[in-house]
């Protein structure tokens, strides 16, 4: 392995777990008021982009940490149109 490899596996895990918190509460306490529709639609559609992105440089770490923050962000939406 690689430093690239490593950097970038250690910085995708980190923003991606960072993102676990705000998953369980939102999903615990079903409040999505002062979630933002907009910023996670946004935001969804740039990590499809981060996706193909990863695809197009056959890199692993930007592919995954993007796939599982998307489904994440994706389950937010959910949460957000349903509850909201």
């Amino acid at each position: 392995m690689d430093a690239f490899f490593i950097i970038g596996s250690i910085a995708a895990c980190l923003t991606t777990f960072a993102f676990v918190p705000q998953v369980i509460k939102t999903h615990k306490s079903r409040h999505t008021h002062d979630l933002s529709l907009v910023m996670y639609l946004f935001f969804a559609v740039g990590l499809m982009f981060w996706i193909v992105y990863g695809f197009m440089l056959n890199a692993l770490p930007v592919i995954a940490a993007n796939m599982v923050t998307l489904a994440m962000s994706l389950y937010l939406i959910y949460l957000k149109l349903r509850y909201d």
